[in-house]
């Protein structure tokens, strides 16, 4: 049985991790929070930002999002390690966008994450975003439409 229960544990992390990216992508504030256990934290060292509780962590994100035109974020796999009702982790970032002020970026990233076992499942304890490549080279593409506009 423990290695069934550590497949279902390491597919709902990976599963946390994809609701991350969706949430952010779609500017779902509320489901982007509560990804969180309460008292988690969200940190850019780079960037001086450090979000701690889902209210601080809520309206970080929603004001951090207001810079960008548009934003594309893919999280790939990388290790997740479980010890009981805690693990840790890391997943592999690219994101581009154009910000509001006509600036472009782009980099690669790590998220070193931890992880907490609740009553609502798997939740981030703590996600640490390490930039590892920054290119600001002007974008030449655009987005055609905004997030969540109709099809």
């Amino acid at each position: 049985m423990g290695n069934l229960q550590s497949i279902v544990d390491r597919f709902e992390i990976e599963a946390l991790r994809g609701e991350f990216t969706d949430a952010a992508m779609m500017h779902d504030y509320d489901r982007f929070a509560a990804l969180f256990t309460q008292d988690g934290a969200l940190r850019i060292p780079d960037a001086g930002i450090a979000l701690v509780g889902r209210e601080e962590i809520r309206a970080g994100i929603e004001r951090l999002q207001a810079n960008w035109n548009y934003f594309v974020q893919t999280v790939h796999p990388g290790t997740i390690r479980v010890e009981g009702d805690r693990a840790a982790g890391r997943a592999y970032i690219a994101e581009f966008g154009t910000l509001r002020d006509g600036s472009s970026h782009a980099n690669h990233a790590v998220y070193h994450d931890r992880y907490q076992r609740t009553s609502d499942g798997w939740k981030f304890m703590e996600r640490v975003y390490e930039v590892r490549y920054v290119d600001t080279t002007a974008l030449k593409g655009s987005a055609p439409r905004s997030a969540g506009a109709p099809a």
